[in-house]
């Protein structure tokens, strides 16, 4: 597995827009750029950043403004500014020799999985899931974005499951996000083709992971080769994650049958949900009743309600490292390791 340089004072960050511009949301992504500037870091836009469509550009724009921060020697890190869609039409254009020459940290949840997984499950570059370039536009800000300062600057802190989260979102009268709801990470394993939950568990394996919703769009096409990583690192085993945007929970199911008929979680030591950013009407029970139709008969231990993904707080993880995954009647840590 490749580790690129991390950030240093003074290093330059290459955002980019290969889904979603930030033309409507201007505002809260300069606030996120002075954070970066605060702590002595330099910021470089492609021409698409402030673009106010979704997607930026046409595809091959967006694939050529990729192309050229990794094959700029002052650009350190590449982010992604903004999530959104179609980032899947820009991967074709992304020169894999190119990135390979130079290799460099990509950063980016939501839709950018799409090129995490070219760039991980292909290339052996691990990638970091967790914060867009946007993602520092609260007032004041959480520890999870410090945490994510820290691991993007080298320091790759342990991250513990939070108390609360903001299942509310913003709020338009205080200015604020507000941590409203309890966190509850739940482990289950199965007996007899059912889950029953437990109260400890304690893992090591490479982690791997991204949204939900992209890894399944993906699968099949020649972007990702989700069954070789997993291959050439089977010895390691695996630590799954999964950030679900908006599939129900029959979708859901769909998606983890066709990941598990394909082997991809013969050598899982874990497989972790976090929690769904939309469900609708679906509840908890309605998606575990679902998952435990793809897990029940598989000793894989399975983890809902995690801080991973689109609700915040969530965890910034490195695609590619070696995690460990220590739970404990309801709270969890996960440390990584660059091996």
């Amino acid at each position: 597995m490749i580790y690129p340089e991390f950030l240093q004072e003074n290093d330059v960050i290459g955002i980019c827009a290969p889904s979603a511009g930030v033309g409507s949301k201007t505002e809260s992504f300069d606030m996120s750029l002075e954070v970066l500037h605060e702590i002595g870091l330099h910021t470089y836009e492609t021409e698409s950043v402030r673009n106010d469509d979704c997607p930026s550009a046409a595809p091959w724009i967006r694939g050529e403004e990729f192309n050229s921060l990794f094959a700029d020697d002052d650009v350190k890190i590449v982010m992604s500014a903004s999530g959104g869609d179609y980032n899947i039409e820009m991967l074709p254009y992304i020169d894999q020799d190119l990135v390979r020459r130079h290799p460099k940290w990509f950063s980016g949840y939501s839709d950018p999985t799409c090129i995490e997984m070219l760039l991980t499950t292909i290339l052996d570059i691990a990638t970091v899931y967790g914060v867009n370039a946007g993602a520092w536009d609260w007032r004041p800000l959480h520890q999870f974005h410090v945490n994510a300062l820290e691991i993007l600057t080298g320091n790759v802190v342990d991250q513990e499951s939070y108390e609360y989260w903001a299942s509310d979102s913003y709020n338009e009268e205080t200015g604020e996000y507000e941590m409203n709801a309890p966190v509850e990470w739940t482990l289950l394993r199965t007996s007899d083709g059912e889950f029953y939950e437990d109260d400890y568990l304690d893992v090591t394996g490479r982690l791997i992971g991204g949204c939900t919703d992209v890894i399944d769009w993906m699968i099949g096409t020649p972007y990702e080769d989700l069954k070789g990583f997993t291959d050439r690192y089977a010895d390691d085993g695996f630590i799954w994650f999964f950030d679900t945007f908006e599939y129900n929970p029959m979708t859901l199911m769909y998606s983890m049958n066709k990941m598990k008929m394909m082997g991809l979680f013969d050598n899982a030591r874990a497989v972790i949900f976090g929690r769904v950013c939309f469900p609708g009407e679906a509840t908890d029970i309605d998606y575990l009743t679902q998952l435990e139709r793809v897990f029940g008969e598989m000793d894989v231990p399975v983890i809902w309600g995690a801080d991973i993904g689109h609700t915040k707080p969530s965890m910034t993880l490195i695609n590619g490292s070696m995690g460990h995954l220590e739970y404990s009647n309801g709270h969890a840590l996960i440390s990584m390791e660059l091996r």
